[in-house]
């Protein structure tokens, strides 16, 4: 046995040791992608485990996070600071090795896995980033963007639509730095996948515009080394490698079955395994010549880190405004110069605020260079194009708008992967109503707290005559429902710069809901949107007898209801809330100020389910929204019929002061 086949073998067992002491995971596809998985970390991949930050360092992506027992065995074995004591700590309390990848909580993962296909799509977004970053500022003689990224996906990720979208666009730009590794072994959890999956992935990829190699010998990490070698001779596509595995290799009762694949193989079994790979029977056992062997092969790593800093010390002194560039473009920070820019807020009449947003985004555009987005096939709807920024392809990697196509899904996660890179700001369209098909990434995106920013417009029934398939209704409350996700609903011109401003500074990523129809532009909107809730227009005596409070639209109807209640005598103050969460970030004393609990007279107006909004109008309150599908009829019309006016506020509040 070679130290390569015993390091190999160590990795198998090490993620057998680690599931069994569990008593929970998948142990099959760790043992079986083991032989790739050496290939790649220890014979091709650019990394340095001394520093995960590395610029210039190869991404490593494990789109079947299930699997993260391997990635948490590569992690160790290669020195990553992973200790045993945190490999038999694997799905437990507190531990660096959860049941799937975390971005952020253990050191040297690029990013959160598990959701499958999730990773496919992260991994383009690596790709593109790599390549706008190269155009930007390699200069001849000093490649200091130069790298790739490697993915790692099984069938259940082939089978997620997601990959289908993501592998269809990375095909289409071309992205020559990608390689995906499929580990085809021909098991899912309810057994071998020709009961539903009997496709030709290879030749699917091919129609994708991708480079096909298929590996014999899944086993043979050498021959995988190989393939590695052939689809980084090519650039001009993207590359699949199709590696024939075996789900659980060397344990005699279970390899290659689907009972290999989401639980221990047993106590037993593990010892049968290791007895079958000529491996000591020591459980959490790696030998002091595997260790020394991989220490060996990193530290040929770090030379190659030691000499790209060189190469972009000599960079850095022969271009040093790209020095600066490159130092603004990676600091996360927001300029000073950008944040107290007053032009962001300057708004006139009337606009609906996916127009203000376009504005803004054009605004930013010339303050922040790597400001960078797209849009699902609507960029003249969500108005999200940046005007002289080119479009981002295969022949234009500075092109600074996207075109993804009628792939949400894959859109929204491959911004993730592009924020996750570092150097670039991301944002990204559509409809509000087909948020829903982004979900799952956008769930990724909070979980990873990553600065993404959704632009979905067309945020009501105020789309109109496109009827109830269009018309969101529950989105806004299962947005709000995501922990770590902001949500923006503004009323104007000024709340949309403030929560632009927020997107682009807070570190979370943001959805900013936007209309298709004009809103007024209000004196009273300022920075104060900033907390998310504020007195738009106080009551003329305090307390005031009722508080009127809504986001986006509703704020003009309670606006003008607030009118015809002081016409009445009844004193109410407008409370506008574009960003529940942030208000609720607030100290007591500031909510209490805009929302005092001594007045319970409350109504809240929104074109969306009432739930969100019984927090702050309290059990004595009333809200008046959208607690049902809407209706294919004009946008005037829908919103009279169901009530949102203020005819029915002021009504609404008269009941209740009564």
């Amino acid at each position: 046995m070679t130290i390569s086949e015993k390091t190999v073998n160590s990795i198998r067992c090490l993620a057998a040791d680690t599931v069994q002491k569990a008593n929970s995971g998948h142990p099959g596809a760790p043992i079986g992608m083991a032989p790739a998985a050496y290939a790649i970390w220890g014979e091709n991949m650019k990394h340095n485990p001394k520093d995960a930050s590395w610029p210039d360092r190869d991404r490593f992506v494990l789109s079947s996070g299930h699997a993260s027992a391997l990635i948490y065995s590569l992690l160790h074995i290669f020195g990553y600071g992973l200790k045993m004591e945190d490999m038999q700590q694997f799905r437990q309390w507190g531990s660096l090795t959860p049941g799937h990848p975390e971005y952020g909580h253990t050191y040297g993962i690029e990013t959160t896995t598990g959701p499958l296909g999730q990773g496919v799509a992260n991994a383009v977004g690596f790709a593109i980033a790599e390549t706008i970053l190269a155009a930007k500022f390699n200069r001849t003689g000093y490649p200091v963007v130069d790298h790739y990224t490697y993915a790692v996906c099984g069938d259940g990720c082939m089978m997620e639509g997601i990959s289908s979208e993501a592998a269809s666009l990375a095909g289409t730009l071309q992205l020559g730095k990608l390689i995906l590794f499929y580990d085809d072994n021909e098991i899912s959890i309810e057994g071998n996948t020709d009961i539903a999956f009997k496709e030709n992935v290879g030749k699917r990829f091919e129609a994708y515009n991708w480079n096909v190699i298929r590996v014999k010998d899944g086993n043979d990490w050498q021959e995988v080394s190989d393939a590695i070698k052939q689809a980084k001779s090519q650039q001009e596509k993207p590359s699949l490698i199709i590696v024939p595995t075996t789900i659980g290799f060397g344990c005699p009762a279970k390899a290659g079955k689907a009972s290999a694949h989401g639980e221990p193989l047993g106590a037993d079994n593990v010892l049968a395994t290791k007895k079958a790979l000529g491996m000591p029977e020591e459980s959490f056992f790696v030998a002091e010549d595997v260790y020394a062997h991989c220490n060996e092969l990193m530290a040929r790593n770090a030379k190659t880190e030691e000499a790209w800093k060189a190469m972009f010390a000599e960079y850095c002194e022969k271009y040093p405004e790209l020095k600066k560039e490159w130092n603004d473009w990676f600091n996360k920070e927001v300029p000073a110069e950008v944040m107290n820019d007053k032009d962001l807020w300057a708004f006139e009449g009337k606009g609906a605020t996916r127009n203000l947003s376009g504005t803004i985004i054009n605004k930013l555009a010339k303050l922040m260079p790597n400001f960078i987005g797209g849009s699902a096939d609507l960029a003249p709807s969500n108005k999200t194009n940046i005007k002289d920024g080119g479009d981002y392809s295969a022949e234009n990697r500075l092109g600074r708008n996207f075109h993804f196509g009628v792939r949400e899904h894959s859109m929204a996660a491959i911004c993730n992967g592009i924020a996750l890179h570092g150097g670039l700001r991301v944002f990204c369209g559509t409809f509000f109503v087909f948020s829903d098909y982004m979900k799952n990434a956008m769930r990724m995106s909070a979980i990873m707290k990553l600065p993404v920013t959704y632009v979905l417009t067309h945020d009501s029934i105020g789309v109109g005559e496109d009827g109830p398939t269009h018309q969101p209704v529950e989105h806004l409350a299962g947005l709000r429902a995501i922990p770590n996700m902001q949500v923006f609903r503004p009323c104007d011109g000024h709340e949309t710069a403030a929560a632009w401003l927020t997107a682009i500074s807070s570190g979370l990523p943001t959805c900013l809901v936007l209309t298709r129809q004009d809103l007024p532009l209000y004196e009273g909107t300022d920075e104060r949107a900033f907390k998310g809730g504020y007195v738009l227009s106080d009551s003329k005596a305090q307390p005031p007898k009722a508080i009127l409070m809504a986001s986006g639209s509703e704020v003009e109807p309670m606006m003008n209801a607030q009118q015809m209640l002081w016409d009445k005598g009844i004193d109410t103050r407008v409370v506008s809330v574009p960003c529940m969460e942030i208000f609720e970030k607030q100290s007591a004393e500031y909510q209490e100020s805009v929302m005092p609990k001594a007045v319970r007279a409350r109504v809240a107006m929104e074109a969306g389910v009432t739930m969100p909004w019984y927090r702050f109008t309290g059990l004595d309150g009333a809200v008046i929204g959208l607690d049902h599908f809407g209706a294919s009829a004009p946008a005037k019309k829908l919103f009279t019929e169901y009530g949102f006016t203020a005819e029915n506020a002021a009504e609404t509040v008269e009941k209740l002061v009564k």
